[in-house]
């Protein structure tokens, strides 16, 4: 058994994560080149990655789909999952990050810091995975580390610790100084290995004060740390990675190196960062879950129950494989696992290693394995799989709300049939995506999280099902809210048709609330029962699914149940429910409601002569700007817009700016949408 925890201690579960074309694919493939993995750099520009291996990946230039490999340095084994950049696949970082010890966050050194940046950072502290920084493309023109960590620093908010000095600045860059052991590492021209070397005398001045610097850094967050600096005046390179281990691991830091991943400067330093600083499966907490309300831990050992988590499912051309993340205990092919959510046995076919879309078998997986298995039936992204006789369910990755929908059809009337298993498989492999059939049109409607998330899957109704498709235009998903609230609503459900009848007697208070559902109940003196209010709070929820302007999903409330009646003989807690669903609906009919509408904050970056245009047509399009900076002789425009008016925006920048202007958008929620718009 030692060595068993032994061996998971040189585990590293890893994700790299990015705004898009920061540069994570090309980290990653030259991550998988140093390690021995693959024996050629792959290019993004080229089509020939390993881990964007989807034809559209390659074709659009973009990571879509969060691809899962496998590596070796220095005795460590990395699993490692590359996550999409774009907003619109937002989804796939979080079902990835759920199952993840510890990431590597890269940066543009010209960009700094960008929305996507933000976000996948802020879903990482959400988990509480611990990161490090890889400051990239330290070689294009007007990079420069030091604007990249104050950016990090004031966007993120949270203490980088610089460990790098670059040597060379622009295409000048060729090196770094490792500031922990005070020597170079250099890069020469068409060389895949860095040459190490002692400072030389022109870079000793700047390499002492960016030591200085970090080890007062290091000595404010680490009481070891400061009590060596207090008694030396410095810190020991032993006493740093000491220290920078465990501030990495607690959150309290995040280490920060640089270099270029497409000329395979930095990297093989990046993975010394990783063994060295981030944690392996034995240093984080017991994973927790529960089973029928009592509160269950399992620790990360090969010989505990077994228990692990789905967390992607993809149909390939030899059968369905799903990826689980293993918490504890250890699973061999043709075991039987438990699916603890539908409550059904299941048994494993094959477990692979994953290497993207390739595959090598193996005969079992233990405690801290990444790893897809072949087999199961059931599961789906969220389930948990765990030993038949020790039944847990582990908190499942949430799931965004879709803001986006189309209309698709089938173009020929006989692959009706083929449509909906094509679309069931869609949703089943990428949850984010939701189908349903409009109750007015009978249209099936297909709703994901933005623009190009829906001309992917459209793309993949063609190509991997072979469908002709009709696809509707994009339309938002609204919300309904209250503005108004009613007090003392009464609504009495009454059903008699011979024997047992149906009596519910309610009354509704509703009021506005900043977001979200909230019941709670007032009745005194036991005039309704525990066991109806908990009928007629699931009665509300039920009818907060169509409000009364548009059928839009009903948000931001607050529901009282101040007073009822019951009948000795007629109620029941379906008689409650339905009052609580019928009642809830009358009584939104009765408020001032408000549509709401999603926004989104979008970063245009154009050209300077160009910003005049920009800024006139995101007024036209209702758009808000909160601020403007000049990056790289670039202009940079924040503004936030509704959703609505970005559809066809990416064909219009192009044309205002001769191809020049990019732009980026990600989700802040909704707002109140004008008079024209709720009386569509």
């Amino acid at each position: 058994m030692r060595t068993n925890l032994n061996t998971l201690a040189l585990v590293r579960n890893l994700g790299i994560l990015a705004h898009v074309d920061a540069g994570k694919t090309t980290v990653t493939e030259r991550i998988l080149y140093a390690t021995g993995t693959t024996h050629r750099r792959g290019e993004v520009h080229d089509g020939t990655t390993i881990t964007d291996f989807d034809p559209q990946e390659r074709d659009r230039g973009i990571t879509i789909f969060a691809a899962a490999v496998s590596c070796a340095w220095e005795g460590h084994r990395i699993n490692l999952i590359d996550t999409p950049g774009h907003v619109d696949f937002a989804d796939e970082v979080e079902r990835s990050l759920r199952v993840l010890d510890g990431a590597v966050a890269v940066f543009d050194a010209v960009a700094g810091v960008e929305p996507q940046s933000e976000s996948v950072w802020r879903q990482a502290d959400r988990h509480g995975v611990p990161r490090i920084a890889f400051v990239n493309k330290l070689d294009r023109a007007g990079a420069d580390l030091d604007t990249a960590v104050a950016s990090i620093r004031e966007r993120l908010h949270p203490a980088p610790l610089v460990v790098q000095m670059p040597i060379g600045a622009e295409n000048g860059f060729r090196g770094v100084v490792d500031l922990v052991r005070m020597r170079t590492l250099v890069w020469d021209d068409g060389s895949d290995t860095a040459v190490e070397g002692p400072v030389p005398q022109e870079l000793r001045e700047e390499a002492q004060r960016r030591r200085r610097l970090l080890e007062e850094a290091v000595a404010e967050l680490h009481t070891g740390a400061l009590d060596e600096f207090c008694m030396r005046a410095a810190v020991s390179a032993q006493t740093l990675v000491a220290a920078l281990r465990e501030l990495t691991r607690s959150g309290d830091g995040v280490v920060v190196l640089c270099g270029s991943a497409y000329r395979n400067r930095g990297i093989e330093p990046l993975l010394d960062a990783v063994v060295s600083y981030l944690p392996s499966p034995l240093d984080v907490p017991p994973v927790q879950g529960t089973f029928d309300g009592t509160e269950q831990k399992r620790a990360a050992d090969p010989a505990a129950p077994f228990a692990a988590l789905a967390f992607k499912v993809n149909a390939t051309p030899t059968g369905r494989l799903t990826y689980v993340r293993v918490y504890s205990g250890t699973i061999e092919k043709g075991e039987a696992v438990w699916d603890a959510g539908v409550r059904r046995t299941e048994r494993i076919g094959r477990i692979l290693r994953v290497q993207a879309d390739r595959h090598a078998h193996v005969d079992r997986a233990v405690a801290g394995d990444i790893v897809a298995v072949a087999g199961l039936k059931s599961a789906r992204a969220g389930s948990t799989l765990c030993a038949p006789g020790a039944p847990i369910v582990l908190e499942p990755p949430g799931v965004a709300e879709p803001v986006v929908s189309v209309a698709v059809e089938a173009r020929r009337s006989t692959d009706a049939d083929k449509l909906a298993s094509a679309l069931a498989r869609l949703t089943e492999e990428d949850p984010s995506l939701v189908v349903r059939t409009d109750p007015e049109t009978g249209q099936t409607v297909l709703s994901g999280m933005g623009e190009l998330h829906l001309e992917v899957a459209a793309e993949k109704l063609r190509s991997a099902h072979g469908l002709e498709v009709n696809v509707g235009r994009p339309r938002v998903s609204y919300r309904e809210t209250v503005g108004r609230g009613v007090s003392g609503l009464v609504f009495r459900h009454v059903k008699q048709d011979g024997g047992a009848g149906q009596f519910a007697h309610v009354v509704l208070d509703v009021e506005p609330l900043d977001e979200g559902f909230e019941f709670r109940s007032a009745v005194v003196g036991g005039r309704v029962p525990q066991e109806y209010v908990r009928a007629v709070e699931a009665g509300c929820r039920d009818a907060l699914a169509e409000g009364p302007l548009g059928g839009h999903p009903v948000t931001g409330l607050r529901v009282t149940l101040s007073d009822g009646a019951t009948h000795v003989k007629d109620s029941s807690e379906t008689a409650f429910r339905t009052a609580g669903r019928l009642g809830l609906r009358e009584a939104l009919r009765a408020c001032a409601m408000v549509l709401l509408e999603p926004v989104v904050e979008v970063t245009v970056t154009v050209p300077e002569d160009a910003v005049g245009g920009v800024l006139g047509d995101l007024a036209a399009r209702r758009g808000r700007v909160s601020g403007s900076a000049t990056r790289g002789g670039a202009a940079v425009v924040t503004a936030t817009v509704p959703l609505a008016e970005l559809f066809g925006y990416a064909t219009r920048l192009r044309s205002r700016t001769q191809g020049r202007g990019t732009f980026t958008a990600r989700p802040t929620g909704y707002a109140q949408a004008p008079a024209a718009t709720a009386a569509r």
